[in-house]
């Protein structure tokens, strides 16, 4: 009995081992996959390297949003179809909500806007033959969305992380991936500008457009990546495409102007991108899109004529609801924006 007791110990001494080091090659094989995962993200983006202070003219901290708004301005109303209640792990109420997109255009300004109008004219704006031809950055590249299965992430505020495989830096990538599966020519600044400091990220991602257009000057659209965040009275929405087949979220496109006094000659240029690219969108997809919305902030729009603020999803919505979004998004878009290129 004693040699069988001894026996049996020593095989359960080599089962543990045997099992500790299968869990050391899993950790290691899991670790090597995500790398290869993060890689495969990667391989589509072209990072601006460190450099002197550009000689272009940038945002001075005076006449920058900062003194006015640091992020898109929240709406003024509660999305109009409240569909269900939901809880999160914090018991926060979240409420979906589907916002029709039937009104073309949301106008905050006091000008007389007329978006069928400029829709028959279509955008003036002209992809180059060669060279870049899109930016994809983000000002507030900390925004995260509600985590839900495996998307979980360390919180460096509400509802934001560092982490870019959980922040709107992921839903970037995989914009610029499908865009450049279709033959559009794509760079995706993954910088974070909004922390550690959330006041001023307009100023920094502004002087960070800036050089890449010294270096890159024959980029003819940027877009500037976030997520929404809605809410009222304690709730929390949550926008829904209420499209067959897939889990999405919604997509805004919002477009400054110089209503509020600082310079932007682009601003109609920009417009007219926004609703042709809304158009695009929701043709495809009938409630992916709410509104373009016009603002009188300009929101580093100025530095080019064709910039714009894309909103994808909220603080409400999940990772994966805001990836569906994006990729319906940027099936529909590339054809549009591949029309524009020059050949």
């Amino acid at each position: 009995m004693r040699t069988s007791g001894k026996v049996l110990m020593l095989s359960l001494g080599v089962l543990v081992s045997c099992l500790l080091s299968a869990a050391g090659l899993y950790e290691k094989a899991e670790t090597e996959r995500q790398e290869r995962l993060d890689a495969g993200r990667m391989s589509n983006v072209l990072l601006l390297e460190e450099a002197a202070p550009s000689p272009l003219p940038v945002i001075a901290p005076a006449e920058s949003e900062a003194a006015t708004s640091e992020g898109p301005a929240a709406p003024d109303a509660t999305p109009e179809i409240l569909v269900s209640v939901l809880q999160t792990e914090t018991e926060q109420e979240i409420l979906e909500t589907t916002i029709p997109g039937e009104q073309l255009l949301k106008n905050d300004t006091a000008y007389e806007i007329d978006p069928w109008a400029i829709l028959a004219e279509g955008p003036g704006l002209r992809l180059p033959a060669e060279g870049p031809q899109i930016l994809i950055m983000h000002t507030h590249g900390s925004e995260a969305y509600t985590p839900a299965g495996l998307d979980r992430y360390d919180a460096s505020d509400s509802n934001r992380t560092q982490d870019p495989r959980y922040s709107v830096i992921r839903v970037g990538d995989e914009l610029a991936e499908r865009l450049e599966e279709q033959g559009l020519r794509v760079l995706h600044d993954r910088e974070i500008y909004d922390y550690p400091s959330y006041t001023g990220s307009y100023s920094r991602s502004g002087e960070a457009v800036a050089r890449y257009l010294e270096r890159y000057p024959e980029i003819a659209v940027v877009i500037d990546l976030h997520r929404d965040a809605l809410g009222a009275d304690g709730v929390v929405y949550k926008t829904m495409a209420e499209e067959e087949g897939t889990v999405a979220s919604q997509v805004m496109l919002l477009v400054g102007s110089d209503e509020s006094g600082l310079e932007h000659p682009n601003w109609r240029s920009n417009l007219s991108l926004a609703l042709y690219l809304q158009q695009a969108a929701a043709t495809a997809h009938p409630t992916l899109m709410r509104p373009v919305s016009l603002v009188p902030q300009r929101y580093n729009q100025q530095l080019t004529g064709g910039s714009l603020i894309l909103e994808v999803g909220s603080s409400g919505n999940t990772l994966q609801e805001a990836l569906s979004a994006i990729r319906l998004f940027a099936g529909a878009v590339g054809p549009a924006l591949l029309a524009l290129a020059e050949s």
